[in-house]
């Protein structure tokens, strides 16, 4: 409240600017920390680990392999078409992904493991993504069938 702009909406130009800008990184802050999977990669780099999610893809051999199964299956609902395929890759992956939730939890609980929890987050990112994918699939299929 201190730094909304209506608060300075009299005030010099400059003054108005800065009121500005601090209100908008408050929003940016406010939505970070609102957005459990943001503030995960926030508190992780905040330790000096970064997540660098789009430049270091490097998971375990396991996960890798769970990510292929869950792409040829994806691959072979959007050739069937089968939207039931679809549904239940959603719900393996919603299960998954209360997992890696809580997996990054823990890790940035004390004692907090960042180098860890970043690992956890790089997997979670991934799991957002290909949700998203998911819902893009089962719209594509739903509008040709």
């Amino acid at each position: 409240d201190r730094v909304h702009p209506d608060r300075f909406a009299s005030a010099p130009q400059a003054q108005r600017r800065v009121a500005a800008q601090m209100a908008a990184r408050a929003n940016e802050a406010l939505t970070v920390l609102r957005d459990p999977l943001s503030r995960a990669r926030y508190l992780c780099e905040l330790h000096g680990v970064e997540v660098a999610a789009e430049s270091n893809t490097a998971m375990d051999p396991e996960f890798l392999m769970q990510q292929m199964r869950w792409r040829e299956t994806l691959d072979e609902a959007r050739q069937a078409p089968d939207v039931s395929a679809v549904d239940r890759l959603v719900d393996e992956l919603t299960v998954e992904r209360k997992m890696v939730h809580e997996t990054v939890r823990a890790r940035l609980t004390a004692p907090a493991d960042y180098g860890s929890a970043a690992e956890a987050v790089r997997r979670w990112m991934f799991m957002e993504r290909f949700a998203d994918e998911l819902a893009r699939a089962r719209k594509q299929i739903q509008e040709a069938g």
